[in-house]
């Protein structure tokens, strides 16, 4: 006798008595399993997976590479806190880590737990190596949720809302986004100006930036705007920090979104499909500032944990062999395609922004006024979601509709899944 299945209205009712409402759901199903590049809720519906866990599984759900990986892992140990006693899957993670870091020099790299994690270390490393305090971020950014991470994150809605006071010597500048009106050379000037009148460039430890902005809108960094960033550090012996939390592992069409600039980061952050969906999170940089700290300085109970570093020493060999940055960018070309085809149909598509499978497609109740389409928005994720597509938004006002399928993705459940999109904007 097969057991009793717990349905959706019963998951639902324990959500609402013991979960907090502060930690929403973008869609109100419950999954039962996962595999490639498709969910089935507990009733047994399939759906094509464009979320990917938020950008986790670029690898896929399930990869059988990466589950053979995780269960001879534990058969030989679960944790022991890599503080207590080292171990083989961190100290080979941390080698293929900085062999693939588009860094010149001997490098080193520390393994977390969370995003925000490897931001915070990261911010504490820079401090550390420099002996300055202030650290400047960009508005629309998003670096995580902790104290620290908050502070440098660039959205007040939802994220930081009423959690403050914020942390100290953080200033932030406008992001480079064109269609909101903040070009490159503007953004420049801003941050000159900030500098200038704010903080002294000999106070600044580091500037964090996102290649490409996630939570913000899935805008990309104009290349040029990178690479004068890049001089503008060296020219004050700032840091450069390149947060490549939801932009690396193969996601932009290049190993990590930063490298289609050419730019070298003193600092890298890594998270997300690092590990394919297994906890871990990474601090990668130039080895003289890695080991600015001293010893007992960083660390982390559960940092590094053994399982999640041998799912994502598979997660680098998938990467590898399967050629996933170069699979991302076929997907985006196709993705593009469509997006600006259905730009052509649909006066609510205000811009389009694809760089690799990191897709975004601006909404707008007007193309003139730019005025954004919230609920239309999420009218639309709604419909998806109910002909069978699981997708996200994004955006400071939240009309930006952005793909995150995993990078494994079959062309037919690609063609499918674009499909339902297509069809939902029009609904």
């Amino acid at each position: 006798m097969s057991a009793t299945r717990t349905s959706e209205a019963d998951l639902a009712e324990l959500r609402t008595k013991y979960v907090p409402r502060g930690i929403t759901s973008a869609h109100p199903i419950a999954v039962d399993r996962a595999r490639g590049s498709e969910l089935w809720d507990v009733s047994g519906k399939r759906y094509i997976d464009f979320a990917g866990g938020i950008g986790v599984m670029n690898v896929g759900h399930a990869h059988p590479r990466v589950m053979k990986a995780v269960q001879d892992q534990l058969e030989k140990a679960t944790h022991t806190s890599f503080q207590v006693v080292h171990y083989e899957s961190y100290l080979k993670l941390a080698q293929r880590l900085c062999e693939v870091t588009p860094i010149q020099g001997d490098k080193k790299a520390i393994f977390l737990s969370t995003g925000a994690e490897a931001i915070e270390n990261a911010v504490k490393i820079a401090r550390a190596a420099t002996g300055r305090e202030a650290v400047i971020s960009f508005r629309g950014g998003f670096h995580g949720r902790t104290l620290l991470a908050l502070s440098l994150t660039g959205s007040v809605q939802p994220y930081k809302q009423n959690f403050g006071p914020y942390a100290a010597e953080i200033y932030q500048t406008p992001f480079p986004y064109s269609y909101r009106g903040w070009t490159a050379e503007a953004a420049l000037a801003d941050l000159g100006n900030l500098l200038e009148s704010e903080v002294s460039p000999n106070r600044v430890a580091a500037i964090v930036i996102e290649p490409v902005l996630g939570e913000g809108g899935f805008v990309p960094a104009p290349l040029d705007f990178l690479r004068k960033l890049r001089e503008l550090c060296d020219r004050h012996g700032i840091l450069l920090i390149a947060d490549e939390i939801q932009t690396g592992f193969g996601r932009t069409g290049k190993f990590f979104g930063i490298e289609h600039s050419g730019v070298q980061p003193d600092l890298m952050t890594v998270a997300k499909s690092l590990a394919a969906g297994f906890p871990l999170s990474g601090v990668v940089g130039k080895a003289e500032i890695m080991d600015a700290p001293d010893p007992g300085g960083l660390g982390g109970t559960y940092g590094g944990n053994p399982v999640a570093c041998a799912a994502a020493l598979a997660v680098m060999d998938v990467m590898r062999d399967e050629k996933l940055p170069e699979r991302a960018a076929r997907i985006g070309s196709v993705v593009e395609e469509r997006m600006q085809s259905w730009a052509g149909e649909h006066k609510q598509v205000g811009d389009v922004r694809v760089v690799g499978a990191m897709a975004g497609m601006e909404l707008v109740r007007d193309r003139g006024t730019k005025e954004p389409a919230d609920r239309e928005t999420a009218k639309i994720l709604a419909t998806a979601r109910e002909k069978g597509l699981i997708v996200l938004r994004c955006g400071i006002h939240h009309n930006v509709v952005r793909t995150l399928m995993p990078l494994t993705i079959p062309d037919e459940q690609l063609e499918e899944g674009l499909d339902i999109l297509g069809a939902s904007l029009g609904a």
